[in-house]
């Protein structure tokens, strides 16, 4: 299996307590084309159901974490370097 085979996930996560958060995948490079322009402040994505959660500013939670803005849209992931 080369790199181009590696399936990615449908769903994908930077936060280390979400169930979808995935180290060893995140360590290798993802990027993601978001309505085929390509974004760097991706939090979250949801390749199915077609959103991706960016950072909304400076803004946290009540828990100290970032507050994100989910986007709908044509989203697509992809391996760096590929």
């Amino acid at each position: 299996m080369t790199a181009h085979d590696t399936p990615l996930p449908d769903r994908l996560s930077v936060d280390p307590d979400s169930p979808f958060h995935d180290e060893a995948l995140l360590a290798k490079g993802i990027g993601i084309l978001f309505n085929g322009v390509e974004k760097t402040n991706v939090e979250e994505y949801c390749l199915s159901e077609g959103w991706v959660r960016v950072a909304a500013g400076a803004a946290k939670d009540r828990f100290g974490k970032q507050m994100t803005i989910k986007l709908k849209g044509k989203v697509e992931a992809f391996l760096k370097g590929e």
